[in-house]
């Protein structure tokens, strides 16, 4: 199931959520003021998007409610990844995966384990990735 789109700003709200949780609006507040200069109002307004559109779930304690996530760190991050990768043509992949390993700081684990990957990638890639953008989309020869 693909979760829904979330914005920039509901990403710094889920990565409070993801790292303490049950967490409560006044919580999430204080954690995002370290970043950001929202009012509680905006932060509010934020997990009750989030909440419909499925991502956050509310349990009431008291008064107040306790929101926790509805979908793990890492599935919305793969989901995010293969979100970018459908809006760019097929054979700009390995230029687009490029530039966020440029623009990215990784430690020595993480480009190990990236060179692990494209060593595995490499035993079946094709010649050339063909392009799947229908006529207009890019500037591919078809």
């Amino acid at each position: 199931m693909e979760e829904p789109q979330i914005s920039p700003s509901e990403w710094e709200v889920m990565r409070v959520v993801w790292t303490t949780s049950p967490i409560t609006s006044r919580e999430i507040s204080t954690i995002l003021n370290e970043k950001k200069d929202w009012k509680l109002a905006t932060t509010k307004t934020l997990i009750g998007r989030l909440v419909k559109k499925g991502m956050l779930t509310a349990e009431p304690n008291g008064r107040q409610y306790d929101y926790s996530p509805a979908v793990t760190e890492e599935k919305s991050v793969e989901e995010a990844t293969e979100a970018l990768l459908s809006q760019v043509c097929t054979k700009k992949a390995g230029v687009t995966i490029q530039m966020m390993l440029e623009n990215s700081t990784l430690s020595l684990s993480d480009l190990e384990a990236l060179e692990d990957v494209i060593k595995l990638k490499k035993e079946t890639a094709p010649l050339e990735v063909v392009c799947s953008c229908i006529p207009g989309q890019c500037s591919c020869v078809h």
